[in-house]
């Protein structure tokens, strides 16, 4: 009778033992899952965030090329403009000079003319 009392009370403690065990297994599960998912969701919040990042600075890049463009175009406009200027320039320089030319020999001929009388 002592010995089946013994045997319970140690299979009652096995039993209590390997409930603990199970527990223990079950409960470190739980805690690797968190442990995973809370890696999980830092990587994707850094991946967001990376995106988030090349995105701004994407954007950042193409005003600043498009700045450059416009400012490259407005120099070209106004080379340009500086250009015509001074091609109109020439051209009143070059009428003047072809109309005093003209005065000239007019007088000229009109001295002739005189000389010749």
């Amino acid at each position: 009778k002592k010995k089946k009392k013994e045997k319970k009370k140690n299979d009652k403690k096995k039993k209590e033992k390997k409930k603990k065990e199970k527990k223990k297994k079950k409960e470190k599960k739980k805690k690797e899952k968190k442990k995973k998912e809370k890696k999980e969701k830092k990587k994707k919040e850094k991946k967001k965030k990376e995106k988030k990042e090349k995105k701004k600075t994407e954007k950042k890049e193409k005003k600043k090329k498009e700045k450059k463009e416009k400012e490259k175009k407005k120099k070209k406009k106004k080379k340009e403009k500086k250009k015509k200027k001074k091609k109109k320039e020439k051209k009143k320089k070059e009428k003047k000079k072809k109309k005093k030319e003209k005065k000239k020999k007019e007088k000229e001929k009109k001295k002739k003319k005189k000389q010749q009388q």
